[in-house]
């Protein structure tokens, strides 16, 4: 299955690209086939017309399920992240398995991935089978729950990827 996975951290190789990577190990058992870190193409996201977003578009647009990884900003996700997804059209993500995850420095945010990013993967047609799900960035690697969320993320994983005829 091809899976990406897609940072909207304005810092690089942060911990929100780790537990992003994390996610796609935990649910799919593989690394992901593609770990776009929106940080990396800077400017870029403000040119329409770059080859670079176009590249990166068409890498998510070809995989099978998306993992959205995000910081908790202002008690939402990034304008890092809306940035990009705002240059998918309609239905962009349709039928496409998808899961928002989320990072913040306490609790108090802890419903941002299920009430602010996911309607916008759903928006674009999207399928988020499981809850949202939210780390305290300090203790995400050892949080039981992150274990417990990827365990019922993998029971919907059950259809071919779109590679096969």
């Amino acid at each position: 299955m091809k899976v990406a996975v897609v940072v909207g951290n304005p810092k690089a190789r942060s911990r929100t690209y780790a537990a992003g990577v994390m996610a796609a190990k935990l649910i799919f058992e593989q690394e992901p086939t593609v770990a776009l870190d929106l940080a990396e193409l800077g400017p870029e996201l403000l040119s329409w017309e770059s080859k670079k977003i176009t590249d990166a578009l068409n890498a998510v647009r070809e995989c099978d399920a998306v993992i959205a990884a995000c910081p908790t900003y202002k008690a939402s996700y990034t304008g890092l992240l809306k940035l990009f997804l705002d240059y998918l059209p309609a239905g962009g993500l349709k039928d496409k398995l998808a899961f928002p995850v989320m990072l913040g420095a306490g609790p108090a945010h802890a419903l941002a991935p299920e009430l602010l990013l996911k309607p916008v993967l759903v928006e674009l047609g999207a399928v988020c089978p499981v809850p949202g799900l939210y780390l305290i960035d300090k203790t995400y690697e050892t949080d039981a729950n992150f274990v417990n969320w990827a365990t019922a993320a993998r029971r919907f994983i059950v259809w071919a990827p779109s590679t096969t005829a």
